[in-house]
């Protein structure tokens, strides 16, 4: 334990994750002695502003009452620590956590200072002891500022929901809300857009039995835009016994940057896309590749710098390191004549505190690491790691081809591209990347052979709904929200059931279309994009000096107050109703929200008529009967029954005056794939999720947090080595591989 080696300590280094400390440890050495302070420490109280609207917004900040024994231990650790150094995450949330355990340490100021680091490296958790500093007060500023401003909108706003909208489950969010709105509004557009007809036409072609098709753009030099069938068909007929020959051939150089390393929700986005993860998801295995990873002898290694930025700046070690890799695997040509910037194009609301996200240590190539990695870190980890090597190399060189061919003054084109110089292409997989199809060799004034028409009818499409990560992406374009919000948000606009997720879209709910009209309609600066975008900029202001935060903090309450007063008075009692009518009575039915949080429709004849349903109209099943059972009660020896509740079944003891509880496992027979890696002996079981869907996880959770929707079969996939799980589809029974990003899968035996 740390207690037993605190004497010999020089000096406490006290850091937000214990996963930090193992890395951190094996860099500093017996000197020092790391202790974690779990994230927050401090907190405004949980009921109540917890500030003094009076006394200039000032906080009033208590202990976390399940902190309390941590807060214990680093007092005592510090007392007898010659230093403290705070080293927690190096942005203005962990600025904040800093300061906040300097006000509990009981110990002398002049022996406590704040070190940060971009990445647990020797160089940098060195370099970070030997520069250490006092605590930005200003950061601390700025994020106490943005906690005040959450607190009044959630504090002031939540209770108006509850009240008007009947269900105590609702809250509202200064930035979550405005994501709601986003995706309610996108709802919107895809229901009013109405889809226009348009036709192309395409004409196969030949020369040498090589066969290629190119696309009608033009007639008589006006570009061709074709509306209907008719259309078409009257072009149709005009090419007739046309000869089709070579009009124009253009050539073209051209270049093909890479792209910049990632930020946080470049990263989400390039995550969600190739690897198929939800934000959440991917900061998850980002954190724990920047804490720290057993590499076998190495022992802990941080394989990433910090994953929450928006910054593209990359530090002059990591160019030279970049730079020395690249020459020596692919060659000088492979790198530029001057190291490529992407800086110069910063954006002006960027908090520029720390580098964007790469490989520590860009030697370690995922390859080379893979073993110790389960499969989702090294996806993710290759997915970074090549994304930064790309953005160092040298651009791409392509040679585009354009043909335009005439036929009865009509002009067709096709196109072709050709990689002259690969450059970055060589170890990334470029997104602007497309399939085009290559042509023969063509000369103007030449005559192809005709081989068909193709005439196909089109519509416009709508509007995509949002996914996580084209949120993400208009959060940002925005201004709205920083790095470390984009997934605590998504998360929580799901949970609140304002928003389900169908497939990888994001859908509103009636539920969260009425919240998002409401708020609207009432709070409109609140809901306002530019407005919410001014606050982060203001908020940057406070953090660069810029601002005063108190005078921020009274032009946003004052009016804000005043709009609440105004709502308490003036909404009404809001009834959600749906278009589904109920089968007993006729009347609407109307969304209602149990006690649990679940939401349901419920016949708003309520209490004549006690119809409930699911919200997509399946009226639920009567509860099964009890199953008797020899089981004894382990507590009083009574005799039990078998429930089913929302999580499965489970023994319910008869005795009146016990009522105890017991959960039944049922197992899987397959051991858990992580726990097998990391030398535990979980194993996976059946469990239900709140919702009621089956799912299989680990016995050791919340050690281990293992899962999968679909059943286990025991075996490994014979190509990525994932688990294989049997899938039931309509077009028939597959045993598929358990990762999303493998397509492995074969028909299941009949059993």
């Amino acid at each position: 334990m740390a207690t037993k080696t605190a004497s010999k300590a020089k000096t406490l280094v006290i850091v937000e994750s214990p996963a930090k400390s193992k890395t951190i440890k094996k860099i500093l050495g017996d000197d020092y002695l790391i202790e974690a302070s779990y994230g927050h420490i401090r907190d405004l109280p949980p009921k109540g502003l917890g500030f003094d609207v009076d006394n200039n917004f000032k906080p009033t900040f208590s202990i976390i009452p399940e902190k309390q024994k941590v807060v214990d231990t680093l007092n005592k650790l510090a007392k007898s620590a010659e230093k403290v150094y705070l080293a927690s995450d190096p942005d203005r949330e962990g600025e904040a956590i800093a300061w906040h355990v300097k006000e509990v340490l009981k110990v002398p100021e002049n022996k406590i200072f704040r070190i940060e680091f971009n990445e647990i490296t020797p160089h940098a958790i060195k370099d970070a002891v030997q520069n250490v500093r006092q605590i930005d007060m200003l950061k601390v500023k700025a994020q106490q500022t943005r906690q005040i401003l959450d607190r009044l909108v959630g504090f002031k706003i939540s209770p108006i929901l509850w009240e008007k909208l009947r269900n105590y489950h609702l809250s509202a969010g200064r930035v979550q809300s405005v994501a709601l709105r986003m995706i309610v509004e996108r709802e919107e557009e895809i229901e009013a857009f109405t889809p226009v007809e348009y036709w192309t036409i395409g004409a196969m072609l030949s020369k040498n039995n090589y066969d290629f098709e190119a696309e009608l753009t033009k007639y008589k030099d006006k570009k061709i835009e074709i509306k209907d069938k008719k259309e078409a068909d009257k072009i149709l007929k005009d090419l007739e016994n046309a000869k089709y020959i070579v009009s124009n051939i253009t050539s073209r150089d051209t270049k093909r940057n890479p792209q910049a390393p990632f930020i946080t929700s470049t990263l989400q986005r390039e995550a969600s896309s190739k690897l198929g993860y939800g934000v959440s998801k991917t900061m998850q295995i980002a954190q724990k590749l920047y804490e720290g990873i057993e590499l076998g002898e190495d022992g802990a290694v941080g394989l990433i710098t910090y994953m929450r930025t928006d910054s593209v700046r990359i530090s002059d070690d990591a160019k030279e390191a970049a730079k020395e890799f690249i020459t020596y695997n692919f060659g000088d040509k492979y790198y530029p004549k001057t190291p490529n910037d992407y800086n110069k194009n910063k954006k002006k609301n960027v908090q520029d505190a720390h580098e964007a996200i790469r490989p520590s240590y860009v030697s370690k190539t995922p390859e080379s690491i893979k073993k110790y990695l389960t499969s989702e870190q090294y996806k993710l980890y290759k997915l970074i790691w090549t994304r930064f090597v790309a953005s160092q190399m040298e651009a791409a060189k392509i040679k585009n081809l354009g043909v335009e061919i005439d036929a009865n003054g009509y002009t067709f084109r096709v196109g072709s591209s050709k990689v002259e110089f690969d450059g970055f292409l060589k170890v990334y997989e470029d997104d602007k990347e497309e399939a085009i199809q290559k042509i023969p060799e063509l000369k103007e004034g030449e005559t192809l052979e005709f081989k068909k028409l193709i005439s196909e009818q089109h519509f416009t499409q709508p509007p995509a709904r949002f996914s996580e990560a084209s949120l993400v992406k208009q959060l940002e374009e925005y201004g709205i929200g920083r790095p470390s919000t984009y997934a605590p948000i998504i998360t929580k606009i799901q949970q609140r059931g304002y928003v389900e997720k169908l497939d990888k879209a994001l859908k509103p709910t009636l539920l969260g279309r009425t919240v998002s009209k409401q708020l609207c309609e009432y709070f409109k600066d609140i809901m306002d994009y530019k407005f919410t975008a001014g606050m982060e900029l203001k908020l940057d202001e406070i953090a660069e000096d810029k601002a005063d935060s108190i005078k921020v903090l009274k032009d946003f309450y004052f009016p804000f107050e005043k709009t609440v007063e105004d709502a308490k008075t003036n909404m009404g009692r809001v009834v959600i109703e749906s278009d589904k009518i109920c089968p007993n009575c006729g009347k609407k039915m109307v969304v209602k929200t149990s006690r649990f949080g679940k939401q349901f429709l419920g016949c708003s004849g309520y209490p004549d008529c006690k119809t409930m349903m699911s919200l997509d109209g399946e009226i639920p099943k009567a509860p099964a009967e009890d199953e008797k059972t020899d089981v004894k009660c382990e507590k009083c020896g009574s005799e039990t029954v078998i429930k089913t509740g929302p999580y499965g079944k489970y023994y319910q003891c008869l005795n009146e005056k016990c009522k105890a509880r017991k959960g039944i496992v049922v197992s899987s027979g397959v051991k858990c794939p992580k726990c097998e890696k990391e030398g535990r002996d979980g194993e996976l079981i059946q469990r239900r999720s709140r919702y009621g869907k089956t799912f299989y996880g680990c016995s050791k959770y919340p050690d281990c947090d293992y899962a999968i929707w679909n059943e286990p079969t025991g075996e490994k996939c014979p190509e990525c080595g994932e688990l294989l799980v049997k899938k039931f589809l309509k077009t028939g029974n597959k045993i598929a591989c358990s990762s999303k990003t493998c397509k492995f899968n074969k028909p299941m035996e009949e059993e």
